[in-house]
């Protein structure tokens, strides 16, 4: 068989469509815009969450090392595939050289498997930190561990196929775009049917196995403090068992994280790897239609909300209104009373801290 001209729209983010067809001008323009929003917002919560990780990169714990790769993560989410796609949407046309073509391509794959391993890698840790306690907090000082580099490991690796799949070609005459070349119909089949196993179904699979163990130890472990409780009726708890109650209570919290953002990444992109999927198998499927094309650009909304969710379980939103609202008081306070003493219009650092001091 003779190889095929296609454009996969699995790594790019858009619908795919042949070289002749024209593309719909009013859904171009809804896509525009959607991706707009996505980029401007994903791009400040990664980057704010980043600056403030940073910042504290002196005592940033376990959690918060696996929370600053996962944006940074996202953030290369944003740049490189979110970015380039909403330029490529409004040019049309993929406009740059062959070099261009193939380093993006393999860029906006770094970012796939990046999001999803290093949930992945999230999840592997809590594990270890629940059902093998002791070894988790032998290493609770590790910026780098296993499950991290493994991640970037994965993503540099698994990325490098799309160097050699797609290029600049001519699809039309005088027309280059940035497409791929398979056999038909076998060759998009198996490419699309491949990165979704290695991208989604594994780490999905992996992630599902690690909340099932961690949720059996949790029990266990609940109903044997349970059944201590009972035989110990009537006695105060000790100070060391107050201390594993507090630290027991920090990583069922941490836990409750992992399973948010685990959730947030299935919601996500579920619907765009079911549409990839659909779109190769079935040669009828409606590519050209508005519901296909919002269903995958919910996968971009990912690197949206993983921010998010961590400043909500972190109370680093709330405190950040406290702090504005603090300091709001706090300045008109010291502009009525500035008429007595001109000391009272500084603000201290020390009670903006007190007012806002959170998890992170």
């Amino acid at each position: 068989m003779a190889g095929s001209l296609v454009n996969v729209s699995n790594t790019t983010l858009g619908s795919a469509r042949s070289a002749g067809d024209a593309r719909d001008e009013r859904l171009a323009r809804v896509e525009i815009a959607l991706l707009s929003i996505i980029f401007i917002a994903a791009g400040i919560l990664n980057v704010g969450l980043l600056l403030v990780l940073w910042k504290r990169r002196q005592r940033l714990s376990r959690m918060r090392v696996f929370v600053f790769h996962l944006c940074v993560a996202d953030l290369v989410v944003t740049l490189f595939q979110i970015c380039p796609q909403l330029m490529w949407d409004i040019t049309d046309r993929f406009v740059g050289p062959d070099v261009l073509c193939r380093v993006v391509k393999y860029l906006q794959v770094v970012g796939m498997f990046a999001s999803s391993y290093m949930v992945v890698a999230m999840t592997i840790d809590r594990q270890q930190a629940v059902c093998r306690p002791m070894v988790a907090f032998q290493r609770r000082r590790a910026r780098w561990n296993g499950p991290l580099c493994a991640a970037w490991c994965v993503s540099f690796l698994g990325s490098l196929p799309q160097i050699f799949i797609f290029s600049r070609v001519e699809v039309s005459p005088g027309v280059y775009d940035c497409w791929a070349q398979f056999i038909k119909p076998w060759g998009p089949r198996a490419y699309v049917t491949w990165t979704t196993l290695v991208i989604f179904v594994v780490p999905v699979v992996v992630v599902i196995v690690c909340q099932v163990r961690i949720c059996r130890t949790v029990r266990t472990n609940f109903h044997v403090k349970m059944r201590r409780s009972e035989e110990a009726a009537g006695q105060p708890p000790s100070s060391w068992a107050s201390s594993v109650a507090g630290v027991s209570k920090a990583r069922v919290k941490t836990v409750k994280m992992t399973v948010v953002i685990v959730l947030a990444y299935v919601v996500c992109w579920t619907p765009f790897f079911t549409v990839q999927m659909w779109s190769v198998w079935d040669t009828e499927a409606p590519t050209q239609t508005a519901t296909f094309t919002i269903l995958m650009l919910l996968a971009s909304l990912n690197s949206c909300a993983n921010p998010c969710i961590y400043l909500l379980f972190s109370g680093r939103l709330t405190q950040l209104l406290v702090a504005l609202m603090c300091a709001r008081q706090l300045d008109r306070r010291s502009v009525q009373e500035e008429a007595t003493t001109v000391s009272s219009i500084y603000i201290s650092p020390k009670s903006l801290s007190d007012c806002s001091e959170g998890l992170l």
